[in-house]
């Protein structure tokens, strides 16, 4: 067993024979990991696997799920490193993953270039914001703010972490787009894989998912649609398979 502090609860993670360490006072993982989790292409028997800005460690402890290969989490909030470590640690999976605490623009230096086969972010999404707003919640605001790490900054790292062919995949919101594309080009990450989210059908989507090919040739696949939510706001049948399993019948 390991040891919960203040506020944290160990939920279960989905339907897969997991705990996590959550707390109500720091960011917890959203559907947005989930997805990316499920999305981003893994190497099933080995393979080096980075996961960029982790928090509190649920895209690694999905992914061990999906491979045998070594992942590393990084992740600059010292409480969500400690709870990533911890839910590591309950769950032993202390020899196939390890989360540091520290900067991602730290991490090629740290980690080593050109060597990982696979990189994943699912990164703050808004623009830096006020003190004022900063101070309301500081882990709030550091998950979803451009704080600690811009776009660029994501892009840039993990093409210096990937090998040559090595694929990086994020989960974004569709106005950051073009600057996504733009940035992935301009730092040798080929768009290879995108899919649109949408909450319901008619609403506009709310979620991309991308993947790149680190020297990829130019060959860009715009997977289906993935709706989220029937009218009466109950997931529809991919979702719950994307989350729990079920297969439809």
């Amino acid at each position: 067993m390991v040891e919960l502090y203040d506020d944290e609860r160990l939920d279960y993670l989905l339907n897969e024979d997991i705990r996590i360490i959550q707390s109500p006072s720091v960011f917890s993982f959203s559907l947005d990991a989930v997805l990316l989790a499920k999305f981003v292409y893994m190497p099933i028997q080995k393979g080096q696997i980075v996961d960029l800005c982790t928090g509190n460690g649920v895209i690694p402890l999905l992914l061990s799920m999906r491979t045998k290969g070594k992942i590393i989490g990084i992740e600059i909030q010292e409480r969500l490193c400690d709870m990533a470590k911890r839910s590591v640690q309950y769950n032993g999976l202390e020899k196939q993953i390890e989360i540091i605490h520290g900067d991602i623009k730290d991490a090629p230096k740290q980690l080593g270039y050109s060597k990982y086969d696979v990189v994943t972010c699912n990164p703050p999404y808004f623009p830096t914001i006020s003190k004022e707003e900063m101070n309301k919640n500081i882990h709030f605001a550091i998950a979803r703010h451009e704080i600690y790490c811009t776009l660029e900054d994501v892009i840039r790292v993990s093409s210096q972490l990937l090998k040559q062919g090595g694929k990086a995949a994020f989960v974004h919101r569709p106005g950051r787009l073009l600057d996504i594309i733009t940035l992935m080009r301009q730092y040798r990450l080929e768009p290879k894989r995108l899919r649109f989210v949408y909450p319901k059908i008619g609403k506009e989507a709310n979620t991309i998912l991308i993947e790149g090919i680190k020297d990829g040739n130019p060959d860009l696949k715009v997977l289906p649609p993935l709706i989220v939510y029937h009218d009466n706001n109950e997931y529809t049948d991919e979702v719950k398979q994307l989350l729990y399993g079920i297969i439809p019948s």
